[in-house]
């Protein structure tokens, strides 16, 4: 889900679902984080806007042990921008995926 507010775009946690076939993403936290990373350029791309225009990122993982992987795959998408972030241990995400992440971004 998409949200506009005062300049503001909020996508809702993205998890890895393939948009083609909207089946869950198998593999492991890294493959699942490819696919939510750019399940999240899709949908800014729909609105007009990029990773440069991301300015708070929450990452949600099932398990903190994951973060070094999350965040290199992570990286690799923001690049130089580095927005704000919050990563929490969620313990549990719901669908048993092991990564999931919201955004907002500025226009």
């Amino acid at each position: 889900m998409v949200t506009e507010a005062a300049g503001l775009v909020f996508l809702s946690g993205m998890v890895a679902i393939d948009p083609e076939t909207n089946a869950p993403t198998t593999g492991d936290v890294a493959a699942q984080a490819h696919r939510v990373m750019a399940n999240i350029g899709a949908v800014l791309g729909d609105v007009g806007l990029g990773f440069d225009d991301i300015v708070k990122t929450t990452i949600f993982l099932a398990s903190i042990a994951d973060f070094p992987t999350v965040n290199g795959v992570y990286s690799e998408y923001v690049g130089e921008a580095k927005p704000a972030r919050s990563t929490i241990e969620a313990g549990a995400l719901p669908g048993g995926y092991l990564v999931e992440i919201e955004v907002v971004a500025a226009r």
